[in-house]
């Protein structure tokens, strides 16, 4: 997939899974890259900055998780990271039907 198809739509894709519950970013990257069945095979350097990014928003919130042999860091959803969340999805909902009845689809 294009990589300028991708821009503007991360913080969305970051907030949709998260949305299903917290995860450290290893699972993230993972995540985003099964459920678009390998679209979205995106590095380390654009997934960390990215929820950095949503964390000063203050849609991300995170805590050090020291059970795993590994300290990490597990990212969570604010009440206002799922508010912008679903704002997100209606605004896609809208973009996406008007993008296919425009094209025939």
């Amino acid at each position: 997939m294009n990589n300028e198809t991708l821009k503007g739509h991360l913080d969305f894709l970051l907030l949709s899974i998260l949305a299903n519950g917290a995860a450290h970013g290893y699972a993230v990257i993972e995540s985003l890259r099964q459920r678009s069945g390998g679209h979205f095979d995106l590095p380390e350097g654009t997934i960390y900055p990215a929820l950095h990014r949503l964390e000063e928003q203050g849609l991300l919130k995170s805590r050090w998780d020291e059970t795993a042999p590994r300290r990490r860091k597990v990212y969570s959803l604010t009440a206002k990271g799922q508010q912008s969340l679903s704002k997100r999805q209606a605004e896609w909902l809208a973009f996406s039907k008007a993008i296919n009845a425009t094209a025939g689809i």
